[in-house]
């Protein structure tokens, strides 16, 4: 099931918290089970034959995070329940993601003809990071005994199980065990409903609405120097409202329920280095990262060699985690070569003199933009080939067509540019605090809440008038 959908809106979504907040009255664990249930049964609608599976991994990991927290085991069978657990966890992702990769790969170099067809569940790989993440934690000492159902909801909270964020259960275990939250709360619902209204507008309108201009450098086989800018800035903004508008929907959905989900989205192409664009874009992704690969990896304590090679060897794998094919190699290759140029920069040049701070700071968010530009070049394209194709023709100048539709792109794509960069983010707009869970304040207050109000109905309005049949995320390929 959709966020952008009517069943989901009108009829979905209404009914789950009408049923969260009547349970509610009268226990504190009966609405965790409700909203449990309700969680699958959303799996469930449109990935039916993966609940099982989606089953077994939680009762395998909460079995295994027993054994870790609960159970008197010694060390070396510490370390075994752990590795059992991460191995499992890593061979069901690699059967169900990686073995139409690597068996493509044998095919090429052996030059046999194997065939491996095996369908993708949604959602798999963030349900299993964050699985991943709650076993190396309990091995760690850092989780408590907590309740089968909470547990349940954690793994399976629908706002967030197709796409992200990638949760932490200290985050989000203890907000599902306060009695608080099965209260329903008018202030958190209706910034919930504003914030849904904002990703909903970005989603259809924006993101769906620049979507054709892709095609521009994608499905052309020999694009021109302008239509190959012009389709891969249309895919640098259609990712960037289609993540932003999934991610505010998630936070707005899960506000309704009176539960703070972390920012996972906070205006990426404002930064002004690579290291400053992977604190903002996907947040709770390279959150992981760094918590369970590069540190354990060695991070940065032992040379500045190791910690590039570290770098490289994290970013790799966060490009596989992507998708299992080259092209996403290939683009967290890029990524991770731009962090070991970012921070070899930063060690060359420690400080910038104050009178070249401004401009150091603009030639780096143009330099940063560009750099992801050509990253995203990788992650969209069907092939490597493809995508060499595209950037041969945005490196050559010469060869411009510049019509009627690519000036018509450009005016678009010139609109998007200046929401991206000018206009303030939802978390801006509204003050939506997670660390301290506070979110608009000024609507609390009574300060400009007509704006608020006329402005979110607008958009509303204009977000579900835009809904298209089958428009899904570009994330739920992850």
């Amino acid at each position: 099931m959709l966020f952008n959908s009517y069943p989901f809106i009108l009829l979905f979504l209404p009914v789950v918290l009408a049923g969260y907040f009547w349970l509610g009255r009268r226990s504190n664990l009966t609405p965790v089970i409700w909203l449990a249930l309700a969680s699958i049964a959303f799996y469930a609608i449109g990935s039916w034959q993966f609940v099982a599976l989606l089953l077994l991994s939680i009762a395998f990991n909460y079995g295994v995070g027993h054994l870790l927290i609960v159970a008197k085991l010694g060390p070396s069978r510490r370390k075994a329940a752990l590795a059992l657990g991460v191995a499992g966890d890593l061979l069901v992702l690699g059967i169900f993601k990686y073995a139409g990769f690597a068996t493509e790969n044998v095919n090429a170099l052996l030059g046999t003809h194997f065939a491996v067809h095996i369908l993708l569940p949604v959602g798999i790989s963030f349900y299993t990071f964050t699985q991943i993440a709650f076993l190396v934690d309990a091995y760690r000492g850092q989780v408590a005994a907590y309740a089968l159902p909470h547990y349940t909801l954690f793994v399976t909270y629908f706002p967030h199980l197709i796409a992200g964020p990638i949760l932490h259960h200290k985050d989000m275990i203890p907000q599902f065990e306060r009695e608080e939250t099965k209260r329903p709360d008018g202030h958190l619902i209706l910034c919930g409903v504003i914030i849904f209204a904002i990703g909903l507008f970005k989603k259809t309108c924006l993101a769906d609405g620049i979507q054709p201009l892709v095609a521009l450098a994608f499905e052309t086989r020999s694009p021109s120097f302008d239509q190959a800018w012009c389709g891969a800035l249309a895919y640098t903004f259609q990712l960037y409202f289609d993540f932003s508008g999934y991610s505010d929907m998630a936070i707005g959905i899960s506000l309704m329920f009176g539960i703070f989900l972390p920012v996972n989205f906070n205006s990426p192409y404002k930064a002004t280095s690579i290291v400053e664009f992977w604190r903002r874009w996907h947040m709770t992704l390279s959150q992981f990262l760094r918590d369970y690969l590069y540190i354990p990896l060695g991070g940065n304590r032992h040379g500045r060699v190791l910690r590039y090679v570290n770098l490289l060897i994290t970013m790799l794998l966060g490009g596989l985690w992507h998708g299992a094919a080259w092209t996403f190699v290939v683009w967290g290759a890029l990524h991770g070569a731009y962090l070991c140029v970012n921070h070899a920069f930063n060690a060359v040049v420690p400080t910038i003199p104050s009178a070249l701070a401004r401009p150091a700071r603009i030639g780096g968010a143009v330099l940063t933009f560009l750099a992801v530009v050509v990253a995203w070049v990788f992650f969209r394209a069907e092939s490597v080939a493809w995508a060499l194709r595209v950037l041969h023709a945005m490196a050559d100048p010469s060869n411009v067509v510049f019509g009627r539709e690519e000036i018509a792109a450009l005016v678009m794509i010139a609109v998007y540019a200046a929401l991206v960069w000018l206009a303030p983010n939802t978390q801006g707009i509204l003050g939506y605090d997670h660390a301290n869970r506070r979110v608009g304040e000024n609507l609390r207050a009574g300060r400009m809440r007509p704006l608020f109000l006329y402005g979110a109905s607008l958009v509303l309005a204009f977000g579900i008038l835009g809904i298209q049949s089958h428009s899904e995320f570009i994330y739920f390929r992850f």
